[in-house]
């Protein structure tokens, strides 16, 4: 099994004391959490994509890039990218530009990922957000393959025989498809024998492990080796404490500011006590062993090798965090990587070619 930390740079007041980071803090707080990731041994690092109060995660290529020049091994992910909200070419040029400067190491996770006010920003309706996410991800995965392309897209204008610079690194990227409740990217990454990340955050795990389920209905279906169906899967949050004692009372103020703040907001909370919590939701709270046990009852309903956790503190003092996270490599994450299997792919990049010398532009 392999492990990514994932940020979607929420910037809001600590659950816990109420402090609000200015906006420079919140971004070095991440680039910090980055570093840590990779010196801890984690697998990969992603950045979300929002354009929407209360998070600050409109840009992750730019974010990205600023990671991955400090960084040398980590595989630096995007989790999702909104290709429902952008221009297939601009993102494409992107991300071939971050491929590049990251040395092979990007990895996209695509979907919908929009609310109404981020509809509202980019004029995306309810009616077409997933034709445009399909439709931009067919045109994105086109240019990265070939080195022209002629199309005539619904959502943006024509193209033809256009050249699109830079070309990537990897060839191709590879692309996950973000799931939360919706059948459409579970279809679209069936279709295409992409791999599947399944959201497993604000519910039980009954309408994920659902999703997955028609996810290896289709895969076959469209003619796939089964054996190669890839599923990763969230958590909704996660601490870890040599007791489970412990580590319900360090999270409990965690759980009590987060509930309050979703009151705030006017959300109906789906767990509303702490022990609801741990007990039917997906997060990771409680002793290392019950953290093991918890993984892998949820990889017998996903069969998921690939699991995110949370990069940020969210709450947690930054030495409680630096240590749960301490506690996860060294206590639990070689059980899992033990008992779970990798990706039917392995991990890394799907290819990256022999570097040459692009030819020199005429006189």
């Amino acid at each position: 099994m392999k492990f990514i930390a994932i940020t979607l740079i929420v910037h809001a007041p600590d659950p816990v004391t109420g402090v609000r980071p200015s906006t420079r803090d919140r971004f070095r707080e991440v680039v910090g959490n980055a570093l840590l990731a990779e010196e801890l041994g984690f697998d990969g690092f992603g950045v979300g994509e929002r354009h929407e109060r209360p998070f600050i995660s409109s840009s992750p290529p730019v974010v990205l890039s600023h990671i991955a020049a400090l960084t040398r091994r980590i595989r630096l992910f995007t989790a999702v990218t909104t290709l429902s909200l952008l221009d297939p070419v601009r993102a494409y040029e992107d991300y071939a530009t971050l491929d590049h400067l990251s040395d092979g190491r990007l990895e996209l996770i695509i979907g919908k990922g929009n609310g109404t006010a981020q509809r509202d920003l980019f004029h995306v309706t309810p009616e077409d957000q997933w034709d445009r996410n399909a439709e931009s991800y067919e045109l994105f995965r086109r240019i990265w393959r070939n080195d022209r392309v002629t199309a005539t897209p619904r959502f943006r204008p024509a193209l033809t025989g256009a050249e699109v610079w830079p070309r990537p690194l990897q060839q191709p990227v590879r692309v996950w498809h973000g799931s939360a409740t919706s059948r459409a990217s579970v279809d679209l990454a069936a279709r295409y024998g992409d791999p599947l990340f399944s959201a497993n955050v604000t519910h039980g795990i009954g309408p994920y492990a659902a999703l997955v389920r028609h996810y290896r209905e289709r895969w076959e279906q469209h003619g796939h080796d089964p054996a190669l169906a890839t599923v990763g899967a969230g958590t909704a949050g996660y601490y870890a404490a040599p007791t489970s004692q412990q580590a319900l009372a360090v999270y409990r103020p965690v759980f009590e500011g987060q509930l309050a703040l979703q009151h705030r907001m006017g959300l109906e909370p789906v767990f509303t006590t702490l022990e609801d919590f741990v007990e039917r939701s997906s997060a990771l709270i409680g002793s290392p062993q019950q953290v093991i046990d918890k993984v892998h009852r949820y990889h017998e309903q996903l069969g998921h090798s690939v699991l995110h956790l949370h990069a940020d503190a969210g709450g947690l003092t930054e030495t409680r965090h630096r240590d749960s996270l301490e506690l996860f490599q060294s206590a639990i994450a070689p059980a899992l990587r033990h008992g779970i299997p990798d990706p039917p792919w392995g991990w890394g990049s799907p290819a990256v070619p022999v570097p040459a010398a692009e030819p020199a532009a005429a006189p």
